[in-house]
Protein backbone atom coordinates (compact mmCIF):
# COMPACT_ATOMS: atom_id res chain seq x y z
CA UNK A 1 0.00 0.00 0.00
CA UNK A 2 2.79 2.40 0.93
CA UNK A 3 4.33 1.72 -1.79
CA UNK A 4 1.73 2.07 -4.12
CA UNK A 5 1.31 5.58 -2.67
CA UNK A 6 5.52 5.87 -2.94
CA UNK A 7 5.64 6.77 0.79
CA UNK A 8 6.74 5.06 4.05
CA UNK A 9 4.09 3.28 6.34
CA UNK A 10 5.22 6.51 8.60
CA UNK A 11 3.38 8.48 6.01
CA UNK A 12 0.78 6.32 6.34
CA UNK A 13 0.01 6.58 10.13
CA UNK A 14 0.47 10.26 9.75
CA UNK A 15 -1.46 11.64 7.48
CA UNK A 16 -4.64 10.32 6.93
CA UNK A 17 -5.05 12.13 3.41
CA UNK A 18 -2.62 9.25 2.14
CA UNK A 19 -5.08 6.39 3.82
CA UNK A 20 -8.00 7.82 2.00
CA UNK A 21 -6.50 7.26 -1.23
CA UNK A 22 -5.80 3.48 -0.89
CA UNK A 23 -8.32 1.06 -2.68
CA UNK A 24 -8.94 -2.07 -0.25
CA UNK A 25 -10.34 -3.60 -2.80
CA UNK A 26 -6.76 -4.08 -4.87
CA UNK A 27 -5.53 -5.85 -2.41
CA UNK A 28 -8.36 -8.73 -1.10
CA UNK A 29 -6.31 -12.15 -2.30
CA UNK A 30 -7.17 -15.66 -1.10
CA UNK A 31 -5.53 -15.42 2.30
CA UNK A 32 -6.35 -12.02 2.99
CA UNK A 33 -9.77 -10.56 2.77
CA UNK A 34 -11.67 -7.34 3.18
CA UNK A 35 -12.33 -7.35 7.20
CA UNK A 36 -8.68 -7.90 7.62
CA UNK A 37 -7.46 -4.81 5.39
CA UNK A 38 -10.02 -2.62 7.79
CA UNK A 39 -8.58 -4.03 10.56
CA UNK A 40 -4.89 -2.73 9.04
CA UNK A 41 -6.41 0.57 8.20
CA UNK A 42 -7.56 0.58 11.91
CA UNK A 43 -4.40 -0.07 13.26
CA UNK A 44 -2.54 2.56 10.45
CA UNK A 45 -4.98 5.23 11.95
CA UNK A 46 -4.43 4.09 15.40
CA UNK A 47 -0.84 3.06 16.04
CA UNK A 48 -0.23 0.76 19.27
CA UNK A 49 -3.60 0.12 19.96
CA UNK A 50 -3.73 -3.28 21.45
CA UNK A 51 -7.01 -5.01 20.37
CA UNK A 52 -6.71 -8.01 22.45
CA UNK A 53 -8.70 -7.62 26.30
CA UNK A 54 -6.97 -6.48 29.00
CA UNK A 55 -4.76 -8.71 30.54
CA UNK A 56 -4.68 -9.20 34.62
CA UNK A 57 -1.18 -9.90 36.39
CA UNK A 58 -1.97 -12.95 38.50
CA UNK A 59 0.04 -13.56 41.99
CA UNK A 60 0.29 -16.08 44.01
CA UNK A 61 0.43 -15.66 47.94
CA UNK A 62 3.81 -14.58 48.81
CA UNK A 63 5.83 -16.72 51.31
CA UNK A 64 4.19 -20.29 50.02
CA UNK A 65 6.20 -21.69 47.57
CA UNK A 66 6.32 -25.26 48.34
CA UNK A 67 4.00 -28.31 49.42
CA UNK A 68 5.73 -28.29 52.55
CA UNK A 69 4.40 -24.73 53.43
CA UNK A 70 0.62 -25.67 53.06
CA UNK A 71 -1.47 -26.58 56.33
CA UNK A 72 -5.32 -27.48 55.89
CA UNK A 73 -7.48 -24.47 56.32
CA UNK A 74 -5.48 -22.30 54.40
CA UNK A 75 -6.94 -19.89 51.52
CA UNK A 76 -5.17 -19.56 48.57
CA UNK A 77 -5.52 -18.03 45.15
CA UNK A 78 -5.38 -20.34 42.31
CA UNK A 79 -5.53 -20.76 38.31
CA UNK A 80 -7.64 -23.57 37.16
CA UNK A 81 -5.35 -25.69 34.96
CA UNK A 82 -7.28 -28.41 33.83
CA UNK A 83 -10.48 -29.87 34.46
CA UNK A 84 -11.86 -33.78 34.37
CA UNK A 85 -15.27 -35.59 35.13
CA UNK A 86 -14.07 -36.33 38.54
CA UNK A 87 -12.95 -32.80 39.62
CA UNK A 88 -10.85 -30.09 38.69
CA UNK A 89 -6.84 -29.37 38.90
CA UNK A 90 -5.72 -25.92 40.69
CA UNK A 91 -2.38 -24.29 40.62
CA UNK A 92 -1.55 -22.92 43.74
CA UNK A 93 2.03 -22.46 42.94
CA UNK A 94 3.90 -24.46 44.93
CA UNK A 95 5.15 -26.80 41.87
CA UNK A 96 2.17 -29.39 42.24
CA UNK A 97 -1.36 -29.13 41.40
CA UNK A 98 -4.03 -29.57 43.74
CA UNK A 99 -7.16 -31.40 43.00
CA UNK A 100 -10.73 -29.79 43.81
CA UNK A 101 -12.97 -32.62 43.55
CA UNK A 102 -16.47 -32.67 41.96
CA UNK A 103 -17.82 -32.57 45.39
CA UNK A 104 -15.94 -29.97 46.83
CA UNK A 105 -16.74 -27.61 43.81
CA UNK A 106 -19.60 -25.80 44.75
CA UNK A 107 -22.13 -25.27 47.74
CA UNK A 108 -24.54 -27.31 45.44
CA UNK A 109 -24.95 -30.53 44.02
CA UNK A 110 -22.69 -30.46 40.55
CA UNK A 111 -22.67 -32.61 37.53
CA UNK A 112 -19.97 -31.33 35.80
CA UNK A 113 -17.34 -29.54 36.63
CA UNK A 114 -17.66 -27.42 33.31
CA UNK A 115 -20.88 -26.07 34.94
CA UNK A 116 -18.42 -24.23 37.33
CA UNK A 117 -15.29 -23.15 36.11
CA UNK A 118 -13.25 -22.59 32.99
CA UNK A 119 -9.58 -23.51 32.49
CA UNK A 120 -7.43 -20.66 33.46
CA UNK A 121 -10.07 -18.96 35.35
CA UNK A 122 -8.67 -17.32 38.81
CA UNK A 123 -9.99 -19.08 42.06
CA UNK A 124 -9.75 -18.79 46.03
CA UNK A 125 -9.24 -22.38 47.41
CA UNK A 126 -8.95 -23.87 50.80
CA UNK A 127 -6.80 -26.69 51.62
CA UNK A 128 -8.17 -29.75 52.46
CA UNK A 129 -5.57 -32.20 52.78
CA UNK A 130 -1.91 -32.36 51.84
CA UNK A 131 0.34 -35.64 51.63
CA UNK A 132 3.73 -34.30 51.08
CA UNK A 133 4.84 -38.15 50.61
CA UNK A 134 2.45 -38.69 47.76
CA UNK A 135 2.85 -35.26 46.78
CA UNK A 136 -0.73 -34.59 46.95
CA UNK A 137 -3.00 -31.72 47.44
CA UNK A 138 -6.59 -32.06 48.33
CA UNK A 139 -8.54 -28.61 48.02
CA UNK A 140 -12.04 -27.20 47.93
CA UNK A 141 -13.85 -24.22 46.40
CA UNK A 142 -16.96 -24.65 48.98
CA UNK A 143 -17.77 -21.11 50.60
CA UNK A 144 -19.06 -22.32 54.21
CA UNK A 145 -17.74 -24.72 56.28
CA UNK A 146 -21.30 -26.11 57.59
CA UNK A 147 -22.34 -26.69 53.35
CA UNK A 148 -21.15 -30.31 52.88
CA UNK A 149 -23.84 -31.26 56.18
CA UNK A 150 -26.21 -28.85 54.88
CA UNK A 151 -26.40 -30.55 51.84
CA UNK A 152 -26.80 -34.15 53.33
CA UNK A 153 -29.78 -33.16 55.03
CA UNK A 154 -31.42 -31.79 52.20
CA UNK A 155 -32.09 -34.58 49.98
CA UNK A 156 -33.47 -36.40 53.36
CA UNK A 157 -35.74 -33.72 53.79
CA UNK A 158 -36.89 -34.12 50.17
CA UNK A 159 -37.18 -37.69 51.20
CA UNK A 160 -39.62 -36.62 53.74
CA UNK A 161 -41.83 -34.81 51.67
CA UNK A 162 -41.88 -37.42 49.52
CA UNK A 163 -43.57 -39.97 51.44
CA UNK A 164 -46.00 -37.30 52.86
CA UNK A 165 -46.95 -36.79 49.41
CA UNK A 166 -47.00 -40.28 48.41
CA UNK A 167 -49.38 -41.18 52.07
CA UNK A 168 -51.80 -38.57 50.76
CA UNK A 169 -52.02 -39.67 47.01
CA UNK A 170 -52.63 -42.85 48.41
CA UNK A 171 -55.12 -41.92 50.77
CA UNK A 172 -57.00 -40.23 48.29
CA UNK A 173 -56.84 -42.76 45.54
CA UNK A 174 -58.86 -45.09 48.65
Amino acid sequence: MARDLNCSVRDLMTDEALRKRIDLSRYVTESVGLPTLQDIMKELAKPGRDPRERFEAFSFAEGISKIEDLTPGMTRPGIVTNIAAFGVFVDIGVHQDGLVHISELADRFVTNPNEVVKVHQNVTVTVREVDVKRKRISLSMKKGPGSRQEQRQAPQEDKADLQSLRQAFTKQRN
